[in-house]
């Protein structure tokens, strides 16, 4: 029984711990009238005696069992609360954990019709090159992704061979005038969709559509954009859809690397600015190609370079902040001119607008190596490959690198992994057979270098060292067969009398190398840039007429 000290009404039901009209706290109610209520404890003495209907002072130290049942809820209460809290902002944390790092998959063409190759690659490469403009994001360069295309994607061990938290898949259909692309965003360590889209648009809207997947993967990506990083999104796709088609064209001829594909991404180039005269980026590819084709002879070095200057100065007049553009310029000024200070100069200019464009780092090691700033040289190339470790490319670099500052062991491991990643690379066979050849392995140098040949064919950049080779080796019979070679070619086309100077310097003909290195000066003929460190060069160092070649080339 129970009893309210208040209004002194009794209750039976022992479960009750107030009173119902009055709210009191309810106390054990006597078993006869002369016996006194006392406070409910659990466990203790009673600490309280009722001497009067509102007489209730509880002695020192001691409270009420109610008091004590409110104090141990008022804490559950608060366990439970803060648990509740901890739990909410612990699952937020987690749901909005930002992604900082991520590989765009090469976009799958499933439309039927390999025309449309260049559109689904297109697409991949542009969204890349948007993504990369956001800050704190790592996104993997062309060359590391598209090794992948073509294969069955495992998002767990593409993340940990491009050490990435997400991998953006797509796939591209064209029916008659519509795209429908589909995207998915994967956790590669859970291999969870975060985030799958699909858009239909008109193949007129494929500007807008671009823009509005970078803007949507940006978003999933928990990237709070800024209106500055949103222009930065946007800013290299141009007005005119058609311009867009024309240069991912000429970016997909581009990527081929070949003579004939360089032709007609030239061509592509120039339809896409017709099309739009402020597409910068047109530009720059039109300089990419010029430059590149002059660089490899591919056309007479002069002409290719005035015509890449124009282009890569255009581009610069619509966009002086376009990265791409100015890591161009710094390359053409370096070969054509042997502007070192200049060409420094663009490629920090780059690199500080945008340090994820790799061709940056790639250029500038040429440069610092043609210094002989050697370890310089193999950190700019690292650092490319740190941002494109699965590239060929940027691998063939820094084997160069090494080789140019004589450390042929490293050059030829270097090269090794190159091949590892490409099996069949043409430039890490010719790299490592330059390596060789400075070692005194002459026939592994002679062994590599004809594997290149096979590879890519009897062009003068893969003949000239084997012919070296076959000089350094005693085998001058056939190191003079392929210099007549190499002179019958330039009859009826352009070979690279730097090319031909390395099979002359191999020969030990000193006159010759000499004359055919003043041609190449007066060509600026490719790699004429490496005079002062190419170790194939070292007997012609003590001559004055090679020593007044490198003071003209303003070489320190």
């Amino acid at each position: 029984m129970k009893r309210c000290p208040q209004c002194r009404r009794d209750y039976y039901d022992d479960s009750l711990m107030y009173c119902l009209d009055d709210g009191a706290a309810l106390l054990e109610g006597p078993t006869t009238a002369d016996q006194p209520a006392t406070a409910i404890l659990t466990g203790e003495p009673a600490t309280k005696i009722l001497t009067g209907a509102n007489d209730a002072r509880p002695t020192t130290g001691r409270i009420s069992v109610s008091k004590r049942n409110f104090l141990v809820a008022s804490v559950l209460f608060v366990i439970i609360l803060c648990i509740g809290v901890a739990t909410y902002f612990y699952l937020r944390s987690a749901n909005a954990k930002q992604i900082n790092s991520i590989a765009v998959m090469p976009f799958i063409n499933d439309s039927g019709n390999t025309d449309l190759e260049y559109l689904s690659d297109g697409m991949t490469e542009t969204l890349i090159s948007s993504l990369s403009q956001l800050p704190n994001l790592n996104v993997k360069a062309r060359s590391s992704v598209f090794r992948y295309k073509g294969k069955e994607s495992d998002p767990q061990k593409i993340g940990k061979e491009l050490n990435v938290q997400a991998i953006l898949n797509g796939r591209v259909v064209q029916r008659g005038q519509s795209l429908i692309l589909n995207v998915e965003l994967i956790d590669v360590k859970t291999e969870n969709v975060l985030w799958s889209q699909d858009y239909t648009r008109q193949q007129a809207d494929l500007v807008a559509l671009q823009t509005e997947i970078a803007r949507d993967v940006s978003n999933k990506l928990r990237s709070k954009l800024s209106g500055v990083d949103e222009q930065n999104l946007t800013k290299n796709y141009p007005a005119d859809p058609e311009a867009y088609q024309l240069y991912l064209k000429g970016r997909y001829a581009w990527n081929k690397f070949t003579p004939v594909e360089s032709q007609k991404a030239a061509e592509y180039f120039n339809q896409a600015i017709a099309k739009d005269p402020s597409y910068a980026l047109a530009y720059v590819g039109l300089a990419d190609t010029y430059g590149a084709s002059a660089t490899n002879c591919w056309m007479l070095p002069r002409d290719g370079f005035s015509k890449a200057k124009a282009a890569v100065q255009t581009a610069l007049s619509i966009d002086p902040k376009l990265a791409q553009a100015h890591a161009s310029l710094g390359a053409l000024i370096m070969f054509a001119d042997f502007d070192w200070a200049g060409a420094e100069q663009e490629y920090k200019r780059a690199e500080e607008l945008d340090p994820n464009v790799n061709l940056t780092y790639e250029v500038h090691s040429y440069l610092l190596s043609a210094l002989g700033r050697h370890e310089d040289a193999i950190a700019a190339a690292q650092r490319g490959l740190e941002l494109d470790p699965l590239s060929a490319p940027l691998s063939d670099d820094m084997g160069e690198a090494y080789y140019l500052a004589r450390d042929y062991d490293h050059s030829i491991k270097q090269n090794q992994k190159t091949l590892e990643v490409e099996p069949d690379r043409a430039f890490a066979y010719v790299g490592m057979g330059s390596a060789y050849d400075q070692k005194g392995l002459y026939d592994e140098a002679i062994a590599s270098n004809q594997k290149a040949v096979s590879v890519a064919g009897r062009t003068s950049v893969f003949l000239s060292p084997l012919g070296h080779a076959y000089a350094r080796a005693g085998k001058r019979d056939e190191a003079i067969a392929i210099l007549n070679e190499m002179r019958e070619v330039s009859k009826g086309s352009y070979v690279s009398p730097y090319d031909i100077a390395i099979l002359y310097a191999g020969l030990g003909d000193n006159d010759n190398a000499i004359g055919q290195l003043r041609k190449a000066y007066e060509d600026r003929a490719g790699w004429m840039i490496y005079l002062k460190v190419e170790p194939q060069f070292d007997p012609l160092r003590s001559d004055p007429r090679f020593q007044e070649l490198i003071r003209k080339m303003g070489l320190p």
